[in-house]
């Protein structure tokens, strides 16, 4: 290859790089209440709405939270980072005071409406509310009172290594689980590639699970994920034209 199209090549590889760093910054603070669910080891959040499935195994651990309907989005905001600090000014008897712990949207916390939203209804619209996992809520506040004021912002979300692409379904059927995702964290679109096909647009299943009815057996797969903020990659080549079903596929450059 001559010297001109390889310095072509790394020209247009620092800048695939370049414009995703730090494009996403963190929102104003805004006020808010959490509670926490879960048990003391989170078990009881791994079947959220998101779709995550083991928090432990995808990656996220226990720094996890559900949203109330105002937060929600009807589950665009599944991946997104909020850092969360008990309002000290407002409750200095159950609040930590200085503490903040940064946490992922994980489920949805549905409304009561058997109870009013200022006595057990929670996260009945239009409150934003986060109910947390119990070992996230107690970085900031105290057991036993079970509800407390915060303040929170939108953050970019810190992840270690390239998304994971997570593929289940059937050969007439791919339904691919999206996580570990950087930045923004939430995803609006994503379309899927085989070594013999073009771009396929994909819709949303539910939560983070992604589908398309394209047959790609045997064949090497892309995919081009549009973060919430509009931000793109392109991650080519990630699953072997090997690749099953139930397997998890990443690359560590394939991240925003």
């Amino acid at each position: 290859m001559a010297k001109n199209s390889i310095l072509a090549l790394v020209i247009i590889s620092i800048c695939q790089v370049l414009i995703h760093v730090d494009a996403f910054t963190a929102s104003p603070w805004y006020k808010a209440h959490a509670t926490f669910y879960g048990g003391s080891d989170a078990s009881g959040t791994m079947a959220g709405a998101c779709g995550y499935g083991n928090t432990y195994t995808t990656g996220y651990g226990v720094a996890t939270t559900a949203l109330s309907t105002a937060l929600f989005n009807n589950g665009a905001s599944c991946g997104q980072c909020y850092r969360i600090v008990c309002d000290y000014r407002l409750d200095t008897q159950f609040c930590i005071k200085d503490k903040a712990i940064t946490v992922t949207a994980i489920d949805f916390c549905p409304p009561n409406w058997s109870e009013p939203s200022d006595n057990g209804g929670w996260c009945n619209p239009p409150r934003p509310h986060f109910d947390m996992s119990q070992p996230a809520w107690l970085k900031i506040g105290i057991y036993v009172g079970g509800i407390v004021p915060v303040v929170y912002q939108r953050v970019p979300c810190k992840r270690h290594g390239g998304m994971r692409f997570t593929i289940n379904g059937n050969p007439w059927f791919n339904l691919v689980l999206i996580s570990n995702v950087g930045a923004a964290g939430s995803i609006q679109a994503i379309s899927i590639k085989g070594s013999k096909t073009d771009w396929i647009p994909m819709s949303c299943n539910w939560g983070v699970n992604w589908q398309s009815s394209t047959y790609l057996i045997g064949q090497v797969l892309s995919f081009r994920i549009t973060a919430s903020d509009g931000e793109v990659v392109q991650c080519l080549n990630i699953a072997p034209s090997n690749w099953g079903f139930g397997q998890t596929f990443s690359d560590r450059y394939c991240q925003f």
